[in-house]
């Protein structure tokens, strides 16, 4: 009983916050199905991490001493230590995608270079905001719509705010088909929404799909090394899957290792969710900018689309553009779907489904460039 009164006593009103925000993120997850692989977890941890005197967390128990918790655990050897679990997510990543649509049409990975652009833009304006580089490159990261990337970045940076960029970047992953429509009509019009792109595909040899994750980890290795346990991880799940040889550990790696790493990636990421770290005006500003790096995504892939359609002569769908985001295949979903509602007769699911693998490899590129640039800026 003693422990009920103390725990009562000692609960402030940030961890109630905490509570209700947890209570949110498992409603997301469960009823409206927004991520519930993340949402549900990360939801459940900040309820967990918050308890006083939580075992979860290391905690100094009355007559026990000094508790190592499973959470705090967790974060250290699979986060702090090694950055392992995040990492370890991408074989998974690659091993689920097909590059087939980008290899039979090679200048989407344009698209998914432009629509990195949210990410830059995001860095300036933090910086202009008050939060010193490495918590300003972190927050940018939110607009590679990947969270791993968002949450490798702002561990290797050593960002204060790790769990609002995550809460971030996985919600806003999960509002995608809410937040791309809005997007994508500021900037174009019904008739550009309307044009039509055959899908004729050149066949893609088998040689091409070997060969081409391990080109990508050589080019990506010279020209933003700090990427290459990025890159390289998601290439090498892909060599799996083209390599047609490895079978059971290609679905292995896109069944039980997702879904087992994606899990405790969930609940870990919790242990930066501590009331006192989280519920501060920061996160808020940290929200408004993660949802401002998918905007300026977006709207940066389908300039660059209309840009591009001023000297080629056939036409691109600039809706095309924004599907350039990480956030696969919901972001080429929308795109199909948009198209549809501007013309029932436009089908641009494939289009779309390449620009959004290349985005796949352009934003965690994009993570290594920053990886490799803002620790010698701010040495």
């Amino acid at each position: 009983m003693s422990y009920l009164l103390d725990g009562v006593l000692a609960t402030t009103w940030q961890q109630l916050v905490m509570y209700l925000i947890g209570a949110l993120l498992i409603y997301l997850g469960i009823s409206k199905k927004l991520e519930p692989a993340l949402l549900l977890p990360l939801g459940f941890g900040a309820i967990l991490v918050n308890i006083p005197f939580s075992g979860a967390i290391n905690t100094i128990l009355p007559g026990i001493g000094e508790v190592n918790g499973i959470i705090d655990w967790l974060f250290d050897v699979g986060i702090q230590a090694s950055e392992a679990m995040p990492l370890l997510l991408f074989i998974g990543i690659g091993a689920m995608i097909d590059f087939g649509p980008l290899l039979s049409n090679p200048r989407l990975i344009l698209f998914g270079a432009a629509a990195q652009f949210g990410i830059f833009a995001t860095i300036s304006v933090a910086t202009l905001m008050g939060f010193p580089l490495k918590d300003a490159a972190s927050i940018g990261i939110i607009g590679a719509a990947d969270g791993p990337t968002s949450i490798l970045v702002s561990q290797v940076l050593k960002s204060d705010y790790m769990g609002a960029i995550a809460v971030a970047a996985y919600s806003y992953m999960a509002l995608v088909p809410i937040i791309q429509p809005f997007a994508i009509k500021l900037v174009t019009t019904k008739k550009e929404r309307q044009i039509k792109m055959p899908y004729n595909p050149k066949s893609v040899s088998r040689m091409a799909r070997l060969l081409f994750p391990i080109v990508v980890t050589l080019l990506a290795g010279y020209v933003a090394p700090a990427s290459v346990s990025l890159v390289g991880l998601l290439m090498f799940g892909n060599l799996i899957r083209e390599s047609l040889v490895l079978g059971s550990l290609s679905e292995t790696a896109q069944n039980a290792l997702v879904n087992l790493i994606t899990l405790l990636l969930g609940i870990t990421i919790a242990a930066s969710m501590k009331a006192e770290k989280f519920v501060r005006v920061e996160t808020m500003m940290i929200l408004l900018l993660g949802l401002l790096a998918f905007v300026f995504d977006s709207i940066a892939g389908v300039l660059f689309a209309k840009l591009m359609n001023l000297f080629t002569k056939n036409k691109v769908n600039p809706m095309i553009g924004a599907a350039g985001i990480s956030a696969f295949p919901m972001s080429a979903r929308v795109i199909q779907r948009l198209g549809q509602e501007a013309d029932p007769q436009n089908h641009l699911l494939m289009h779309a489904v390449g620009a959004n693998v290349a985005g796949q490899i352009a934003s965690v590129i994009a993570g290594g460039v920053v990886l490799g640039l803002v620790p010698t800026m701010i040495g």
